[in-house]
């Protein structure tokens, strides 16, 4: 049993920070999940927790270079006659200062801008980050660890498995279209992982039915859940309401939201 004062889940807040980077590679991880690696002036960036996310701005429509704003005393600032970017938020998967490196990923699952600007990025394009602006550091001493979530999510995912300590008990569920979507999920935790494949199933709520199937081991705990919005609502209410877990343990998150856009927000009463 771990120590409580061991456990507390801590809000860090970051100077807001708003840069113009250039696409240094380009990886297809899977059918759903494309890694973009950017640099530029990433001197002073900062990242304390895996689920962390950043502001992407994206060009416009024949625009070599997105429009970036500025921080302000009053917020953020756009220069004045030209159209606000379309804009998403994306977990920064890895940063690397030494290479002045930083990789994100996206899914490509509903059609929108994002998904169709990093369906065709290239070496050389240009995007605008803004932040992070604040990080929520959970402690990763804790008994066990659950990781849910769909394509959306996988960043996030793959980021915690590789910072858990090794030995340390951990369960990934995560649904995505098809097996072509799977990805591998390399760490030094003690993973048991369910991959859960929409286009097999008839299930309105997979993730809950394969939480179904998941052993949650005795101690302390600590539940991470991010995707669509109704999804992981489900997802939280079945944990707190059947499987006893303490929706003080539990982190869940809105990605995206079916048939809107831009949707990201915490999910909690």
């Amino acid at each position: 049993m771990q120590n409580q004062a061991n456990l507390e889940v801590v809000r860090v807040r970051h100077p807001l920070k708003f840069r113009l980077l250039r696409v240094a590679r380009v990886e297809t991880l899977s059918t759903a999940l494309v890694r973009v690696t950017l640099t530029g002036d990433l001197s002073d960036f900062t990242s304390a927790s895996f689920d962390d996310h950043v502001k992407v701005f994206f060009p416009a429509p024949g625009a070599e270079k997105p429009v970036v704003p500025s921080a302000g005393p009053d917020g953020i600032v756009f220069p004045e006659g030209v159209e606000r970017p379309a804009a998403r938020d994306y977990t920064p998967r890895r940063f690397d200062a030494q290479a002045n490196e930083l990789d994100l990923e996206f899914a490509l699952h509903e059609a929108g801008p994002a998904t169709a600007w990093a369906a065709q990025a290239q070496p050389g394009q240009y995007l605008g980050v803004g932040g992070p602006r604040g990080s929520m550091v959970i402690p990763t001493g804790f008994d066990w660890h659950l990781l849910v979530g769909d394509e959306t999510a996988l960043p996030a995912i793959q980021r915690r498995l590789t910072e858990l300590p090794a030995g340390t008990r951990v369960a990934v569920v995560v649904e995505v279209a098809n097996r072509t979507a799977r990805i591998p999920l390399p760490t030094e935790a003690d993973l048991y992982a369910t991959w859960v494949y929409r286009e097999e199933l008839e299930s309105e709520q997979p993730l809950v039915d394969a939480l179904g199937e998941v052993w949650l081991p005795p101690g302390e705990g600590y539940v991470w859940a991010a995707g669509e919005a109704s999804a992981i609502r489900a997802v939280r209410t079945y944990l707190c309401v059947e499987r006893g877990v303490d929706k003080k343990r539990i982190r869940a998150s809105a990605y995206w939201r079916r048939g809107a856009q831009a949707a990201h927000e915490t999910i909690d009463d």
